[in-house]
């Protein structure tokens, strides 16, 4: 990714170049200039792909916010303060507002109902209730803000000079005093102006005592103009004033501002950087995390009741945390604001949108959510060239994954030095993680002074303290690339290692098997090879396959007799385990009736476990107890990317070994290069499944990252 700062210029940039389709993208602003559009900007790893305007809108023009200042404003600035150890989320509100101490719900009301619109404060909009009894008495009530009835229009006119009335109070004071409290504090959600205005008015006053003391100047130091944005010429917040309240400068969050196209799109490029902008962190990540993750408070159950698909919540954000927009990353976080303002940001795929302009639909619900993912977010994540191929993972429904410096690293291959790659991996009766590599030396001290194209290792100790020994064999091979023979699984059953090794014809096509009863020392050969299978790998079941399922071995391959070449899908072999040697044993997964796998000894009846046009080559599959999951891990190509330094994966899960597949983690790109291949192994998870370590072979070395799952209540 590129860390853009705030002197770098954005100078269009190829879509191809970062994974996306330019087709789609222009497709996607043909159908939002139809729909009262003036800007709409794409990014992906820091590049501007994607920027088109009305022939009345430039870069450099400011557009209003509406609520988007709800993220850019109240969102970033509660962010900040959190950073500083002002403010935590679960603070109760009271502790800042001491005219809420005694009020028996307003006293329950905390910092994080505020920022998710679940405080129960009643916003400043006509009710539901309100029409009616106007609608039956026969009176017509006004939506314009400034001619709403009572304390809900005196906070709106206090926003604008034109409307307003000398003696009414300021907005913050409206918020605090007059809104009223229609639901316990957390038990459900309804938007509310008022209570993000109580959020700057906690916030504010947390501030006393600070170098900025109000919000304005607290996001001009230390976000806006790191980012090389300039006050008034690049945007403005806070309707351009503060209130004087209580001897404090209140600033409004919920609307009141205005930014060019490019400065929002600034914005959400450095938080996809996790805060980072050139050499300066702005936020801290782990505050980020906090902030932009989902919240976890109840949605808008009311909209989505009566269709409106009403994102979940994070702090000031919009979040699809739930998963409820389906086939949308969940780390997607949005700022949103009346004529469909909107800033789309998706960390996983280091991915920024911006649009400007009026409503979406002509009968322009400001909240309403449809066309919002219709036109905007949709079209902008199918822009993507390649894509989750299943749905995601209703299971499993995140992973972090540690940052790239904590990786342990081993063989320390790299650019300029050779290394060794492959490492697929066994669990065997010994306690001992067993593997083989590929094209290298294997670990540290080598003990050969030939490159060797198929060595074997094993590795005592957990993630943690881990070593490699290298053990020398008869079975070790030479040649380069595709003439050599390198292993693709490895399984250890009844203390018996079985290895599957490609490239046995010498040309980089077939597989075929060997075994060792000594731990690798000595090897056996079988005398027939899967012409069909081009990178054969085993299903792993835990310590010399106690785990396993029942009394077959599985093997997975991509569809191709060539580990070099891609194919459209995964196929499923199996064979009982007293009889992995003979291939008249052998059967292919075919299909299921009525929930049940149906097998077939030839070959050509084979069905697909997982199909991904074009993406189907290296891969490796492995069940964690604690999760009661089967993981895959899919290799993935792209623009002919060296995968030892720069490329991306799947990892998926399911129920059995056939599927149904739905999407853990997916990246074209991922941070470090993935390698070759993956292999998730059972003996480093935790026992909940919840903590996995993911084996690759980025940049020729042995390397070891862990992954936090989260999830989803009653699994792992």
């Amino acid at each position: 990714m590129v860390n853009p700062s705030a002197a770098t210029p954005w100078v269009p940039t190829d879509p191809a170049s970062v994974g996306l389709d330019a087709q789609q993208l222009d497709a996607a602003w043909e159908a939002l200039a139809a729909h009262a559009s003036k800007a709409f900007l794409v990014l992906r790893r820091g590049q501007l792909v994607c920027e088109h305007y009305s022939h009345d809108w430039s870069p450099d023009k400011r557009h209003y916010t509406a609520s988007m200042a709800k993220a850019l404003v109240g969102g970033l600035s509660l962010a900040l303060l959190m950073d500083d150890g002002l403010v935590a989320p679960d603070d109760l509100a009271c502790a800042y507002v001491t005219q809420w101490r005694d009020d028996p719900l307003k006293s329950k009301i905390t910092l994080r109902h505020l920022a998710t619109h679940t405080s129960g404060m009643e916003d400043a909009e006509l009710s539901a209730a309100e029409r009616a009894v106007a609608l039956a008495e026969g009176r017509t009530l006004s939506e314009h803000h400034m001619q709403l009835p009572g304390w809900k229009g005196i906070f709106w006119r206090a926003t604008n000079p034109q409307h307003t009335v000398a003696g009414e109070p300021d907005p913050f004071t409206i918020a605090r005093d007059h809104a009223p409290v229609i639901f316990s504090p957390g038990s459900q959600a309804q938007y509310s102006n008022p209570g993000m205005a109580m959020l700057s008015y906690c916030l504010t006053m947390a501030l006393a005592g600070s170098p900025a003391t109000d919000i304005i100047t607290l996001l001009r130091e230390r976000i806006f103009a790191p980012l090389g944005l300039r006050e008034t010429e690049d945007y403005t917040i806070g309707y351009n004033r503060t209130w004087d309240v209580d001897g404090s400068a209140m600033v409004a969050n919920w609307g009141g501002g205005s930014f060019t196209p490019r400065a929002v799109a600034r914005v959400g490029q450095m938080l996809v950087q996790n805060g980072a902008w050139g050499s300066r962190q702005l936020i801290a990540p782990g505050v980020l995390r906090a902030t932009l993750t989902g919240a976890g408070m109840p949605p808008d159950l009311a909209a989505r009741n009566i269709g409106d698909p009403s994102p979940a919540t994070a702090l000031g954000w919009w979040s699809n945390a739930d998963g409820h927009w389906r086939g949308i990353p969940r780390d997607a976080v949005l700022g949103a604001g009346a004529g469909d303002q909107l800033l789309l940001i998706i960390p996983s795929l280091e991915l920024v949108a911006v649009r400007n302009g009026g409503d979406l639909v002509d009968e322009g619900d400001r909240r309403g959510w449809q066309a919002r993912l219709d036109l905007v977010v949709r079209p902008v994540v199918d822009s993507l060239a390649l894509r989750p191929p299943v749905p995601p993972s209703a299971v499993i429904t995140g992973i972090d994954w540690d940052p790239p410096g904590q990786v342990r690293r081993t063989v320390l291959g790299g650019h300029t030095r050779d290394g060794s790659d492959n490492w697929p991996l066994t669990w065997a009766d010994d306690g001992n993680l067993y593997t083989a590599y590929g094209d290298g030396y294997g670990f540290e001290p080598q003990q050969t002074a030939d490159k060797l194209s198929l060595g074997y290792a094993v590795i005592t100790g957990g993630p943690h303290d881990f070593v490699g020994h290298n053990i020398r064999s008869d079975g070790e091979r030479l040649g380069p690339g595709r003439k050599g023979e390198k292993a693709s699984g490895l399984l250890c059953v009844d203390g018996v290692i079985y290895i599957w090794v490609r490239n046995a014809d010498g040309d980089g096509n077939c597989g075929r098997l060997g075994w060792s009863t000594d731990h690798m020392k000595t090897w056996e050969w079988a005398d027939w090879s899967f012409a069909e299978f081009g990178h054969p790998s085993f299903v792993n079941f835990g310590r010399n396959y106690a785990d396993a399922r029942d009394d077959y071995v599985y093997i997975t391959s991509h569809d191709h007799t060539s580990a070099y070449e891609q194919a459209d899908r995964f196929l499923l072999a199996r064979v009982p385990q007293d009889r992995i040697r003979e291939p008249a044993f052998y059967e292919f997964f075919v299909g299921t009736s009525a929930g049940a796998p149906r097998w077939s000894a030839d070959l050509s009846d084979g069905g697909a476990i997982f199909t991904h046009p074009g993406q189907c080559r290296r891969s490796s599959m492995s069940y964690v107890p604690g999760l009661d999951r089967y993981l895959l891990w899919q290799q993935l190509t792209t623009d002919g990317s060296d995968t030892r330094f720069r490329s991306g994966f799947g990892l998926y899960d399911a129920p059995e070994p056939w599927g149904p597949w739905t999407t853990v983690f997916f990246t074209d790109r991922w941070d470090i290069g993935p390698g070759d291949l993956g292999h998730v192994n059972a003996k480093w998870a935790s026992d909940d499944g919840g903590t996995i370590w993911l084996v690759f072979a980025g940049s020729d070395n042995f390397c070891a990252r862990r992954g936090v799952l989260t999830c989803a209540s009653g699994s792992g």
